[in-house]
């Protein structure tokens, strides 16, 4: 360095504190890459596993949507409430009946009767939406309303 004009030797200085940090800043990116990595082979879905292309990945990720479709469709997610007076004497619509339904019409509706000194609870069976048992009106009403979506 005896030989270079300061101007070099600063030059020279510089480019090679300017590689150690480029190599500092890549074994630190190469570092955290490889957690990744390890986060997304612990996820099922990793190259460091063996997976496959991502074609196969893709294709492993729709069926377990489709899966959890099926699923999801036979969940209680259809639900009506009707309130209303059972009785003429009674006031403040304590009586209810309410329809829990799945995709396909599945479920039960379930009715409350209030009166002053006694309260009745009912269930009863919905198959493909419609029930062996007749139905009241107000729990008609409860069924169709979960079945169209609507609450009343």
């Amino acid at each position: 360095m005896d030989r270079l004009d300061p101007t070099a030797q600063t030059l020279l200085l510089t480019a090679v504190v300017v590689a150690v940090l480029a190599l500092l800043t890549a074994g630190v990116a190469l570092r955290r890459l490889r957690v990744l990595d390890r986060r997304l082979a612990r996820t099922g879905g990793g190259a460091a596993e063996g997976a496959g292309t991502s074609g196969e990945r893709l294709d492993a990720v729709e069926t377990e949507v489709a899966r959890l479709r099926d699923e999801v469709a036979g969940a209680l997610r259809h639900v009506a409430v009707v309130r209303y007076d059972a009785f003429g004497d009674m006031g403040g619509r304590m009586s209810f009946s309410a329809a829990f339904l799945d995709d396909a019409g599945d479920g039960v509706v379930v009715s409350s009767i209030h009166a002053r000194g006694e309260s009745r609870t009912y269930g009863k069976a919905v198959v493909g939406g419609d029930s062996d048992v007749v139905l009241t009106p107000e729990e008609r009403q409860a069924l169709d309303a979960a079945r169209s979506g609507r609450a009343d």
